[in-house]
């Protein structure tokens, strides 16, 4: 958990001065992560932390293995870290593995490892992701039938490139994620609008690479269900990016549901949206992996299922 400490220089003693919450849990409760490493395209090594299921309270049925989620983190050339995520002990508490993925082009491995996703966004986070899942079903963790991926912003873009283009996952969540290459290097914001340049190319002299890095231009291919969150303040992707996905699939007839927050922008803010969206992305999986919730959850409309 985040704090503020002081370091005496002199007696090396460390005294904490302000913590980022002051919430208490018990250890029974929490999942510690597991750094792994595995070989992912090409023969290279990829990077993740491995979260298996963990509530003092219940023990899964003798042999059954958990589902496990895929998280693709935003960015897309940040990071995710072990430090405590009430995220992700959500679902680890639920009996839910978690695979949070440090994808080619993520920091904290070096010069070589964030130049990876140079030219090939779309390309190397997805590889990653797939063999992640793949790994950790060949390893006997988890339920190769019960894959999901799950991701925001640019982890959303991953996460519906990973669905459109492979057939490892079998049900995903978007947040706020990247449909449309094209539109996302015309609508976004001054800060990020030569972003793209290095992550897939120049625009519009490579705007084929972006057609052909667009889910949105391959919605066919989709064939799983997806549950789509947005804001709808969001400057950075606007919210026609995911209303344009959801549009195709549920026209297409793939199972899909949709949840649109007035008020809010790139990145949940208000306390009941984040509970309202992790709430309905748990009761989505439910009904798609067809296990039952401990808990009362408000349901989900589900279209097309």
């Amino acid at each position: 958990m985040a704090a503020i400490i002081r370091l005496d220089l002199t007696t090396k003693k460390l005294e904490v001065l302000r913590r980022s919450s002051d919430v208490t849990i018990d250890a029974g409760y929490l999942s510690l992560p597991e750094a792994i490493e595995y070989e992912t395209a090409d023969g290279k090594t990829a990077h993740a932390l491995f979260y298996s299921p963990q509530n003092l309270d219940y023990t899964a049925p003798a042999g059954e293995k958990p589902p496990l989620i895929v998280n693709s983190h935003g960015g897309p050339t940040a990071a995710t870290s072990s430090s405590l995520s009430f995220g992700v002990q959500y679902w680890t508490s639920r009996g839910i593995a978690v695979l949070d993925v440090n994808y080619g082009g993520s920091t904290g491995y070096g010069r070589e490892y964030r130049q990876r996703l140079d030219g090939q966004w779309g390309i190397v986070d997805v590889d990653d992701c797939v063999f992640g899942a793949r790994y950790l079903v060949e390893r006997g963790d988890v339920d190769g039938d019960r894959l999901a991926i799950s991701g925001g912003s640019a982890g959303g873009y991953t996460t519906l490139c990973a669905l459109t283009f492979r057939d490892t996952f079998k049900a995903g969540a978007s947040y706020y994620g990247v449909s449309d290459l094209e539109a996302l290097v015309r609508d976004t914001h001054k800060f990020e609008s030569r972003y793209l340049d290095r992550l897939v190319g120049a625009y519009p002299q490579q705007r084929q690479i972006y057609q052909q890095r667009s889910p949105i231009n391959f919605s066919d291919r989709l064939a799983c269900p997806v549950i789509f969150f947005q804001g709808l303040e969001d400057r950075v992707v606007p919210p026609n990016q995911t209303e344009a996905m959801v549009t195709a699939l549920r026209t297409k007839g793939v199972p899909v549901a949709y949840l649109p927050f007035e008020a809010e922008e790139h990145g949940f803010r208000k306390a009941p949206n984040i509970k309202r969206s992790l709430s309905a992305e748990l009761y989505f999986y439910s009904r798609i992996f067809d296990f039952e919730i401990a808990e009362s959850v408000e349901p989900v409309v589900i279209e097309n299922f």
